[in-house]
């Protein structure tokens, strides 16, 4: 895997996201998306890991970064973090990418690079676009009912929130349920102190987005 050349500060927000060679599929069913979700826990930590030696009971000790919101989409994946320690984002998604493609090579029979590229990562400077980033991150399952839903002037918004809140693969159910496993709130701004307010956030943006 190419090595990124880019330096990320600490205590600064970045948005990351990568996906499938060729667009590919890189989740292909449950079982995949909750591996990628098992690896994004796991991999958070100073500890060196043997996936054969990890159990349910892993105890981490210390991260390596701060994950604010995440989600996974069928060719790619989107993940908003805080650098926490020097090196430490490209240390996790050194660890998290390799760790599931040598999973998902090994169970697909295939060999080769799974990823486009090295992980895009855009620095997020400003308050405004830091909340934004939250609801265009759990906003994009939409696309898997509806591509074109922005676009779409006699889109069902009800339906779209309703599909989006019922999303298992996004942080948004972690926010809404209150059990914070991959994601760490107290890194970052609090926007929605209530579900309903999450509710009426993505509500906002699905019915007011021209």
């Amino acid at each position: 895997m190419a090595e990124r050349k880019q330096v990320f500060a600490i205590n600064e927000y970045y948005h990351l996201y990568n996906r499938g060679v060729e667009k590919r599929l890189i989740f292909q069913d449950k079982q995949d998306r909750e591996r990628f979700l098992f690896l994004m826990y796991i991999c958070n930590t100073t500890r060196s890991i043997a996936l054969r030696d990890i159990g349910k009971n892993f105890d981490r000790k210390e991260t390596i970064v701060n994950i604010g919101a995440y989600c996974l989409m069928p060719n790619h994946f989107h993940i908003l973090v805080r650098e926490k320690t020097d090196s430490g984002i490209s240390t996790y998604m050194r660890k998290l990418m390799t760790a599931y493609s040598m999973y998902f090579n090994k169970k697909y029979k295939r060999t080769g690079k799974l990823y486009e590229n090295v992980f895009k990562a855009v620095h997020c400077d400003n308050d405004n676009y830091l909340k934004y980033l939250y609801s265009y991150i759990h906003l994009n399952p939409a696309k898997l009912i509806d591509k074109h839903w922005k676009e779409n002037k006699n889109r069902d918004v009800s339906c779209l929130l309703e599909y989006i809140f019922s999303f298992r693969y996004s942080s948004l159910h972690e926010y809404l349920d209150f059990q914070y496993k991959i994601i760490n709130p107290n890194s970052f701004p609090v926007y929605f102190k209530k579900p309903n307010e999450h509710k009426m956030e993505l509500f906002k943006w699905l019915a007011l987005t021209p």
